[in-house]
């Protein structure tokens, strides 16, 4: 399958945001062996960002390169998932939020390293591993927080309930087939961690065709400020 403009940003989108949404633990983590993990994932997640903007913007024809993409648009024009927008909240909602976009972008990246688009295919071979490890560190987490004091058992729980509905976005438009194998995997780790899995429901989107939360509008106010007041810049 050919890549399409469209299906590119979204993966490069989810990434970028996530990487920033990552990035603002830096010094802020529980302990500091986790603040530097957090920082790392984030750096993974702003790579594959790099690599599918870079390559997006080719596809567009429109000679826009990554940093065009990143930091030239508004709001209405970013693609990634409601998900990766919302705010932080607290070390759970964070973690959380990590396991579903992470085994997600697994089960996505492990099926387009082997399409038949060899630019795509090369970047999801690189991406692949290191979801693969974000999504373990995730897990990690969840087992530690989820089956640990009444009160880390409390927050995760929480957390799982108030993102679940936003899972269901990412299953959209081309991916409807990797929800089962999310479920599966998720869900084993849920039990593992003693949290219950949330009935399906709401479900909120809208951030696949250009309609986002005011969290993004904040995000993009504080991600492109430096580019846009000093436009041309370099170091």
């Amino acid at each position: 399958m050919t890549a399409t403009v469209g299906r590119v940003l979204e993966l490069g989108d989810d990434a970028l945001i996530a990487a920033q949404r990552l990035s603002e633990w830096c010094s802020r983590a529980p302990e500091m062996e986790e603040d530097i993990a957090l920082a790392n994932i984030a750096l993974d997640q702003l790579g594959a960002a790099r690599l599918l903007l870079t390559y997006a913007g080719e596809l567009e024809g429109r000679g826009r390169d990554e940093d065009d993409l990143a930091y030239l648009r508004e709001d209405r024009e970013f693609r990634n998932a409601l998900l990766v927008e919302l705010d932080n909240g607290d070390f759970a909602v964070t973690i959380v939020k990590l396991l579903f976009l992470s085994v997600f972008q697994r089960l996505v990246y492990d099926r387009l390293r082997a399409g038949d688009d060899r630019r795509l295919a090369g970047i999801a071979a690189k991406a692949v591993k290191e979801s693969t490890y974000h999504a373990e560190h995730a897990a990690l987490w969840t087992v530690r927080l989820g089956d640990g004091t009444e009160e880390s058992h409390r927050r995760m729980q929480a957390a799982v309930d108030a993102l679940w509905p936003y899972t269901h976005e990412l299953f959209a438009g081309g991916t409807e087939g990797l929800r089962e194998p999310w479920l599966a995997e998720v869900a084993k780790v849920l039990d593992e961690a003693t949290l219950d899995r949330p009935a399906d429901g709401w479900a909120p989107s809208g951030g696949r065709n250009g309609v986002h939360t005011e969290a993004l509008s904040k995000l993009l106010a504080e991600m492109q400020v430096l580019h846009r007041a000093h436009p041309g810049a370099t170091w």
